[in-house]
This record gives structure tokens, sequence and C-alpha cells, in this order.
């Protein structure tokens, strides 16, 4: 299996404050066609308006969604005027609450999709939405690069986030093209299960699994010494020099993490990193 269709998401004419330079070195490295949706938000909210809302404000904030999206692509268009891959993008509108459903409609037929961190001071729920309509409803894997993360090493020492989890192993799976190409497989494990069977050689099937691949693969069992999960997973991405985590996506619900947090989110939040998540 290779990525031959990435599809990045881009909803402000700022591109900095999207995924679009690590979605081209995806597409250039694996050779593949990149795919950008140019993303106009209508934030009105169909049926929380009251009866006497003007037709005429409804109308203008459309508009104003038009004209970000033809922004939008216009500076999509001006910065891939000079790259050689393969690429093609398509402007769109769609308003918060049926965001999912155009995004999870592109994603399904994409290979991989390559979005910035939905977390953060200057993100809106929007690139939430993205995110997971992408994992969830175009059930693919999501690229998460964050704005100052390394690119041009990506994918040289990767750190997996090794639970047993369905969640993980799926992944695994579509990480796969570049555990393949990786120098370094690091296998983590963190708190393993003292009951199971795997507690006497934690991660060990995984790694015969990989090697088989022709992954290079190490394991790490590390101890809970801090509160949270992530927190220890994230230590040792920047102790091992990681330069991209694997991991699975949402093993609670999203409410749950919502309301509560868990590793997917605290990775999300913190990541220095890109993360690849599926679910």
């Amino acid at each position: 299996m290779a990525y031959k269709t990435i599809l990045t998401v881009v909803s402000n004419s700022d591109l900095s404050r999207s995924a679009l330079d690590a979605a081209i070195t995806m597409a250039t490295r694996q050779d593949a066609h990149l795919e950008i949706l140019c993303l106009g938000i209508d934030r009105t909210q169909t049926g929380y308006y009251f009866a006497g809302t003007n037709a005429v404000l409804l109308q203008e904030t459309l508009q104003k969604a038009q004209d970000d999206a033809a922004a939008v692509e216009a500076a999509v268009q001006q910065r891939m005027s000079g790259e050689a891959l393969r690429w093609g993008s398509d402007a769109a509108v769609a308003q918060v609450t049926g965001l999912s459903q155009l995004v999870a409609a592109r994603a399904r037929f994409a290979d991989l999709v390559v979005l910035p961190k939905p977390y953060g001071e200057d993100r809106g729920i929007e690139d939430e939405a993205i995110t997971e309509a992408a994992l969830f409803d175009g059930q693919v894997p999501v690229l998460v690069a964050p704005a100052n993360a390394n690119l041009t090493a990506i994918g040289q020492r990767i750190a997996l986030a090794w639970n047993q989890s369905s969640e993980a192993m799926t992944a695994i799976r579509c990480a796969l093209p570049m555990l393949k190409e990786a120098d370094l497989v690091d296998i983590t494990v963190i708190d393993p299960p003292q009951h199971g069977p795997d507690r006497s050689d934690p991660g060990g099937l995984l790694s015969q699994m990989l090697g088989r691949h022709g992954v290079r693969a190490e394991i790490t069992v590390l101890a809970k010494t801090m509160p949270r999960i992530s927190d220890v997973l994230l230590r040792h991405v920047s102790d091992m020099s990681a330069d991209m985590v694997v991991m699975g996506a949402y093993g609670h619900s999203r409410f749950r993490e919502a309301i509560l947090g868990g590793a997917t989110r605290n990775m999300l939040e913190a990541a220095t990193v890109p993360v690849l998540l599926a679910h």
C-alpha cells in the first residue's frame, strides 16, 4: 500500500494557519496526487435564528463565505504555482453544521488527510470538526502537523504509541508506507497490563509483524511516571528525537475527551511533531 491521493483542507487565506506545506512535503515524498479543498465557512446556524431574521443578512453571510472560499483558492493557486507535483484545488462553501458531511465526502476517497492542529488559541470550531469528520466519517488516517514542526525530517524516527487497542493497530497499518521508509521505529509501551498474552513481552508480537514488512523496530517499555499518558509519551518523543508519532485516536468517546480530556486530545494540544491518527 502507498499513499496515492493526499487531501488537505484549507479554510483561511492565511496559509500559515494551514497544513499545506506539510501536505506538499508528503505528496512529493510519496509521489502522490495532492487534493486541496478550499473552504468558505458560513457560520450562521439554520434553525437557531428567530423567525423574523432578515433574509438579506442570511444572504450576506453566504456571500461572505463564497468570497472567503474564492480568496482561499486564489492564495492556494499562487502558492502551488511553482510546485512540480500533481495537484488540484476545489472551492466549496459549507455551514458549520454541514461541515462534517462535506469533508467526509472528500476524505473517504483519499489515502491520507493532512491537517493543522485542531486545538489552540488561533483555532476555530471548524478545525476540530474537520479533523473529526476525516477520522470518523471519512474513515481515513489523518496526519496532524504542528505549525512549527520540522517537515524535512518527517518519518525518519517514528514513535509508535502501542496500547494493544484496535485504534492503535489501525493507525499502525495505515502508517506502514512511512514505517517501511523510517530509519528507526520505536514501539512505545507505557504502563503495560500485568495480565494478558503480551505481559511477558510487551510489543513483541507487533515487532515481529513489522519486521516481516521490513520495518526496523525496537521496543521501549515505560512506567507511567507522570499523571497523563500523553506527557510520558511526549517526553519520550523528545528523548529519542522522534520526528513523528503514530497513535490510535479517541479510544474513549469524543464527548468524554472533550469534557474530561484524554490521550488523543492532550497529544493534539501539546504535540510539537506531526502525529498520524486513525480510528
